[in-house]
């Protein structure tokens, strides 16, 4: 959990509050979209050379986290 800490960053003024990766302007959600378009984690960093292998897998496990969650029904 702690890399996720030191990787993902939510700051109001940049990027709508949208997390982000190590305070840069490329959002969780763009990395997903292009992993979600089939590239892979090598072309991503070929396309975004700001970005660090655990750069990716942080924004994985960032979603995942936020998606993992029970759902109690009434």
């Amino acid at each position: 959990m702690s890399n996720i800490k030191n990787r993902i960053t939510v700051n109001p003024n940049q990027c709508g509050g949208r997390p982000c990766i190590r305070g840069l302007r490329i959002r969780v959600v763009d990395i997903l979209d292009l992993l979600a378009a089939g590239l892979t984690q090598d072309q991503i960093l070929e396309e975004l050379p700001d970005l660090e292998k655990e750069d990716i897998e942080a924004a994985l496990k960032y979603a995942r986290n936020k998606l993992d969650h029970p759902i109690v029904a009434a």
